[in-house]
Order: C-alpha cells, then structure tokens, then sequence
C-alpha cells in the first residue's frame, strides 16, 4: 500500500470512517481536519496485507497542533478509516516503531 494512493483519496475527500473510527475520533477528541493532515503529511510505518476484507496499513501522522496519532486505513473503492487513536509513549519509539516487551 502505497502513502501516495492515501494521499491523492484524502485530497479528492474519497475517504469515510466507520462507525468504529467516528465514536474514536469523538472520543479522543480528533477532529477530521487533524485526520486528513495526518495522513497527508504523515507515513505508513506497518502493512497489513492479509487483513480481510482489504489490506490495510498504520500510519503515524501529527495533527495540525504537532500532537501523534495513529491511523489504520484500508483502501476499498475509497479509503476506509478503520480507526484513530493517540498511541502510548510506554508502547512506541517516537511513535512510529513498537518497542519490544
């Protein structure tokens, strides 16, 4: 999965969140201008190629206030947001690699 094909679907507004990733982003506080200038000017740090029912990636990005957030996306017909969180300082290096337990 290429960040370029994310990219140019985000530009064009061909994306969606499920359900799942909509209560997060309430949750968490995301808001879907911080979710598009993740992805926009972040990176995929882990493929998902066997995920059913399409691959799917992580990408690790900043909102436009300079704070970390994850994002798993799948690429359909358009890009689905699979979910969006804050990851954990104690479970990531500068948050785009898992430290080891």
């Amino acid at each position: 999965m290429s960040i370029d094909v994310l990219r140019s679907k985000i530009q064009k507004e061909e994306y969606e969140l499920t359900l799942h990733a909509l209560k997060r982003r309430i949750e968490r506080k995301i808001s879907t201008e911080d979710i598009e200038h993740a992805i926009l000017n972040g990176e995929i740090i882990e493929n998902y190629p066997n995920d059913e029912p399409f691959p799917s990636c992580l990408v690790a990005g900043l909102t436009k206030d300079n704070k970390p957030i994850h994002l798993v996306c799948a690429i359909a017909p358009v890009v689905k947001i699979i979910t969006v969180y804050v990851p954990e300082e104690d479970e990531w290096i500068e948050y785009k690699r898992r430290k080891r337990k």
